[in-house]
């Protein structure tokens, strides 16, 4: 069992045919499952052409039409990225996967704004991962996204995570102590973005095939707070827990554009004191992830 997808999900590349969706289209085709569900591309002005026998179109609602595509994964430049996503979800797709880093945050507020608008009025909710994150993997089926597909293994841990570089980190201490993962979700570092750690967190407690789930957070905003306790209340599941920016000054932004400590709820100690009220096993240092889940789950 996964969420959100698994080795029948068919995909849409947005950016196919430029050098990014090139490549990391090629290399999620060679994983697992890829070369039977990666099924379009999408460029106006190269629809009928194909990029290594995959088809391009020439919108996104015509790629879904034709090979039954639900999610997409764009590669789109910052530009035209926010509208990248909001043609998926006029295509009425059941996610949107957006890898896209820098997209102006004046673009992404509107975009939001349009998305529960639409959502309001009665049209269909596609779900948005991203922006600016790694993408998503339910190993030995399939991988949507840049992770590296080797250090994956089949397994019964969920992983989410804001950070690209520690949900590898993570993945690959859980594949190292034999527990594997169940699905790993990259929920991106931007300060207005798709799903949030509390959406995920609700996934891997209704998957029967997770058995217990690492969260790994950031500085900046009060989305690890709000998951905490949204878990204490509803999570059967054991949870691991790492905040990254122990060390960050206040008003300094570190890396992530969402990883900006305004106040005194929104650092790293504040919200490890968050998360260790609410039942997580926490640690501040990152090497030490698997081996406590490994304690947890034996």
């Amino acid at each position: 069992m996964s969420i959100l997808i698994d080795k029948n999900t068919k995909v849409i590349t947005q950016g196919i045919t430029g050098k990014t969706g090139q490549f990391h289209t090629r290399m999620s085709r060679e994983y697992a499952n890829g070369r039977n569900c990666y099924v379009a591309g999408v460029n106006p002005k190269k629809a009928g052409e194909d990029f290594e026998g995959i088809p391009i179109f020439a919108t996104v609602s015509d790629a879904a039409r034709e090979t039954g595509a639900t999610v997409s994964v764009i590669y789109v430049p910052p530009a035209g990225a926010a509208a990248a996503i909001w043609e998926a979800v006029e295509a009425n797709l059941d996610l949107a996967v957006c890898i896209t880093e820098g997209i102006p945050v004046r673009d992404m507020l509107e975009l939001r704004a349009r998305m529960r608008a639409r959502e309001a009025a009665g049209g269909k909710k596609t779900l948005l991962l991203g922006p600016n994150c790694p993408g998503l993997i339910t190993p030995d089926e399939l991988k949507i996204g840049i992770m590296p597909g080797h250090i994956h293994r089949k397994g019964r841990v969920g992983v989410v995570s804001r950070s690209g570089t520690l949900t590898y980190e993570a993945v690959a201490q859980l594949t190292e102590v034999g527990l594997g993962q169940s699905s790993a979700v990259g929920i991106g570092g931007d300060p207005i973005n798709g799903l949030k750690h509390i959406d995920v967190m609700k996934l891997f407690n209704d998957d029967p095939q997770t058995e217990a789930v690492v969260m790994i957070g950031e500085i900046g905003g009060p989305d690890e707070a709000e998951a905490a306790r949204w878990c204490k209340d509803h999570m059967k599941k054991p949870v691991v827990g790492f905040i990254a920016g122990v060390t960050a000054p206040p008003g300094k932004r570190m890396g992530h554009a969402g990883a900006l400590i305004s106040g005194g709820a929104d650092t790293a100690e504040a919200k490890l004191a968050v998360m260790e009220e609410c039942g997580f096993t926490v640690t501040r240092n990152p090497s030490e992830m698997g081996r406590l889940m490994k304690g947890l789950l034996g």
